[in-house]
């Protein structure tokens, strides 16, 4: 069935366009129409009112939502759970994200995100291995007793996911170079995060296929005059993706706008690092057996450390527009576009063009979600 969207302004490769339709046939984009094109009076329509008619957002770093920790339930319904919570803040496509834990824990984990997939849970494109395989030092909330370097079986373990992306997060200075070659000839994704890695190991890291940074600032050695650290070698690289967390915590606003200045256009993307908190009616949360609980939007352990965070895609839009003084149509592509490039999705998400995957997100001027659309699927 062909359906329709009219009357809204829509983020086209081109920027906003107001004159035309987006005409959906099933789970795809058949078109970009006039608005005044015959082909619209054959077919049912959906008036957007003059609304945003943005990409669906794309979120390489889940670790929960809808008050459910993916660690603490590696199963499908966890997932759907967590999926449902994040589209009601415009994500369509998410990674659900396993933060360090033991190797059971981790194929129980992958078995789910592909039973998840196979099953057509909305919105789920893969999985995301957030360590074990990082540095004490920078550890964060990470528990350092889940970390170690891994041996064969379980490079194979960590890239055994049969449908959808894997995206592994690791330290350089931690995992030979020929792991992490492994690693990449196993079709996953690798990046470096959670890493004391001195420039020089961060750089010998790229070189053997790391393809982009986790949160950057967050969890790595920093810029120096002498020693440029992780976040040296990130900014420096042209073709490094760099994943930031844009709530106000995690990063001072002017650090995020030097990377937005250092990198190439569309190498800096938005993630949430979200915890359960996001979607869900109580603030707290239990991570490694400690009750953990969002306070004014922060999420900390009893250490102090960051953990997480509760931070939505439509939020983190807000921040990255307001905050950043970034125009709504780049951000949303921070939001959409850059991590769908990221994760090797280009041709079927984050953008609004023919032949890609239906997902949309409907927002208003307050920069408010409207309504959200999942393969030609309204919700």
């Amino acid at each position: 069935m062909a359906l329709a969207l009219v009357n809204g302004r829509v983020l086209t490769d081109a920027g906003f366009r107001d004159d035309i339709a987006v005409l959906v046939e099933g789970a795809r984009i058949a078109a970009l129409l006039a608005h005044d094109d015959p082909k619209l009076r054959e077919v049912e329509r959906h008036d957007l009112d003059g609304l945003h008619l943005l990409p669906g957002f794309v979120d390489a770093q889940v670790n929960g939502g809808g008050g459910v920790l993916f660690n603490n339930a590696p199963t499908v319904e966890a997932i759907a759970t967590i999926a449902a919570a994040h589209r009601r803040f415009g994500t369509t496509a998410l990674l659900p994200t396993l933060i360090s834990d033991d190797v059971e824990v981790m194929r129980e984990a992958i078995a789910a995100v592909d039973a998840a997939i196979a099953a057509g849970v909305p919105g789920v494109i893969g999985i995301h291995l957030e360590g074990p395989y990082i540095a004490p030092e920078r550890r964060g909330t990470h528990d350092a007793g889940k970390f170690r370097v891994p041996g064969a079986d379980e490079i194979a373990l960590a890239t055994s996911l049969r449908g959808g992306v894997t995206l592994v997060t690791l330290a350089p200075e931690r995992v030979p170079a020929d792991t992490v070659r492994a690693l990449v000839a196993g079709g996953a994704i690798v990046a470096a995060g959670h890493t004391a890695a001195t420039w020089a190991q961060a750089r010998a890291g790229l070189e053997a296929g790391i393809r982009g940074f986790t949160h950057l600032y967050n969890a790595m050695s920093p810029l120096q005059g002498r020693e440029p650290g992780a976040v040296g070698a990130a900014l420096e690289d042209r073709k490094a993706w760099c994943g930031i967390i844009v709530d106000g915590a995690h990063v001072h606003p002017a650090s995020l706008r030097i990377a937005l200045a250092a990198k190439p256009r569309g190498k800096v993307f938005l993630v949430t690092d979200a915890m359960p908190p996001v979607g869900a009616d109580h603030p707290d949360y239990v991570l490694y057996g400690e009750t953990i609980t969002a306070v004014d939007g922060v999420v900390r352990n009893a250490a102090g450390a960051l953990a997480g965070s509760a931070l939505d895609m439509m939020a983190a839009v807000r921040n990255t527009v307001r905050t950043l003084d970034v125009p709504l149509d780049e951000a949303a592509r921070m939001a959409a576009t850059y991590p769908a490039q990221f994760l090797g999705l280009d041709d079927r998400l984050g953008r609004i063009a023919p032949g890609l995957r239906a997902d949309f997100a409907l927002v208003d001027d307050t920069l408010s979600l409207r309504g959200t659309w999942i393969g030609g699927a309204v919700g």
